[in-house]
């Protein structure tokens, strides 16, 4: 072994460094970004991007978690606060007032508890009060517009009230006049005058039978001379016939839907001419047209309904024309109109001239003054709707015909239900009085037949079977000789008694 591999290896000495490296590090990073031809190649690229300086905020996503954890924890303590009936019907209904599903599938009352109070806690508890006082309002509203209200008039309404006035009280003297005149007679004279009556109406039987249209025959109605019959049928024919032999007189060509009814003018065929208006008729398309003896067109047409006009009728004196709109009940002279209410009424009836009845879709019937407007009896008790009203002569009696099968007469005088006659199997079509002294009350309804009561009493005197399908109008004469029925089955018929 020589001398060099004995010798002891060299010590490698460290190096000292006096102050910071930093600025050394500094240099040499600068010397490897400028000098490096790899790193400006990267820089080139795109690949590597130096900063100006300039630094980014970074999101705070585990503080953004705490914030919804927190707004869940408050949203809880909220709802713990929130008081909920335990009544499962009003959650229900508040359930429903929020727009949110009343139940769900599997869910009990305890469950849509706790639902109710977890969306009264998101959208707040006045929320359900709120939308209660929205319905509670649009309530209020709806109940405003079906309640009678009145208006200013013209002064041309002004002057028919006043003429309207002119005209009833005579009338109403004369029936007082009258009704105490028949107070004296005797009272064997009396019974004996009903028990003939009673025996007559027993005796009716199917005079005539009559196949009016291709179409169900809608109405009847008697001229005032009882010597003409008018149909209306929902072929949109009206046809008048002569009485009682049921020979066609004239065809009525003018509506292009279902006619609801047909009425002679008071003085048609006794004062007026051939030539007059003698007749009014209405159809569900909206349309009111009058006509004459004449001619088979009508003479002029009514504007101003854009709904189903179900019944016209005449005033007494044949000056006024009452429309039964399924909006409003109109009554019109000329270019006097005046609404009586807004409902959808169904039928309308006068007596001498200054009251009017009026019924509808509501249940509800109304007894109105024509001299003032002013609604002055209302008519409560039946359960549907009222189909059909008439006045007795006497003034006071009023019988309506309604849905529930029943026909009530009120008494206007202490303004209550006199009796409830129990009257049909069906819904009632149509009610009238004897015309000339009220003594007995004829019925029609669906059940296909019509009924004979008598008045007072209402005892039942004689059914009127025959039709095949439901009995649609009915109608005494004048005279009180005939009875006149029309039916779904096509065809009226005419009663007499034997």
């Amino acid at each position: 072994m020589s001398d060099e591999e004995d010798a002891a290896p060299a010590v490698k000495r460290s190096r000292v460094f006096y102050g910071s490296l930093e600025e050394k590090e500094r240099e040499r990073l600068r010397s490897e970004v400028t000098g490096g031809d790899a790193v400006r190649a990267g820089i080139d690229a795109g690949n590597i991007n130096i900063s100006s300086g300039d630094t980014l905020e970074m999101e705070e996503r585990v503080s953004e978690r705490q914030q919804e954890a927190l707004a869940e924890f408050e949203r809880r303590r909220r709802a713990r606060q929130i008081t909920v009936s335990t009544d499962d019907a009003e959650v229900k209904a508040g359930l429903r007032a929020l727009g949110e599903p009343i139940t769900l599938f599997g869910e009990g009352p305890a469950d849509r508890r706790e639902r109710l109070r977890s969306v009264l806690s998101v959208v707040g508890p006045d929320a359900l009060k709120k939308s209660r006082k929205d319905e509670e309002r649009a309530k209020r509203s709806q109940d405003e517009c079906h309640q009678t209200w009145y208006h200013e008039g013209s002064a041309s309404l002004k002057d028919a009230r006043l003429w309207l006035a002119k005209y009833s009280l005579p009338r109403a003297m004369r029936r007082l006049e009258s009704a105490r005149a028949q107070k004296d007679v005797a009272e064997a004279t009396k019974t004996i005058r009903q028990q003939e009556l009673h025996k007559s109406l027993r005796n009716l039987n199917n005079f005539c039978s009559q196949i009016g249209d291709d179409r169900p025959i809608s109405f009847c109605h008697f001229s005032p001379d009882s010597t003409m019959l008018a149909t209306a049928s929902w072929s949109g024919l009206c046809k008048l016939w002569s009485v009682p032999d049921c020979s066609l007189i004239r065809t009525l060509r003018g509506h292009n839907t279902n006619v609801g009814a047909i009425v002679f003018r008071p003085q048609a065929g006794v004062s007026l001419d051939q030539s007059d208006v003698s007749l009014a008729s209405c159809a569900a398309d909206g349309s009111v047209k009058l006509w004459n003896l004449e001619s088979d067109e009508p003479v002029a047409d009514i504007e101003g309904h854009s709904d189903r006009v179900s019944r016209v009728s005449w005033h007494p004196s044949g000056r006024f024309l009452g429309t039964t709109w399924f909006s409003m009940i109109i009554v019109r002279a000329g270019r006097v109109r005046r609404i009586l209410h807004r409902s959808r009424n169904h039928d309308l009836t006068s007596p001498d001239g200054s009251l009017a009845a009026t019924g509808g879709l509501d249940a509800f019937g109304r007894v109105w003054d024509l001299r003032t407007g002013r609604c002055i009896v209302f008519l409560e008790g039946h359960l549907r709707e009222i189909y059909s009203l008439h006045f007795s002569p006497n003034g006071y009696h009023l019988a309506t015909g309604s849905g529930d099968n029943t026909c009530k007469v009120w008494e206007l005088r202490n303004r209550k239900c006199l009796y409830t006659v129990p009257a049909h199997q069906n819904l009632l079509s149509a009610v009238r009085f004897q015309p000339t002294d009220g003594h007995f009350l004829l019925t029609g309804a669906y059940d296909n037949t019509a009924k004979v009561w008598s008045h007072p009493g209402w005892t039942p005197l004689k059914t009127l079977a025959g039709h095949e399908g439901k009995v649609m109008g009915v109608d005494v004469s004048p005279d009180g000789k005939l009875i006149a029925t029309s039916s779904y089955d096509r065809t009226f018929k005419l009663w007499l008694s034997e």
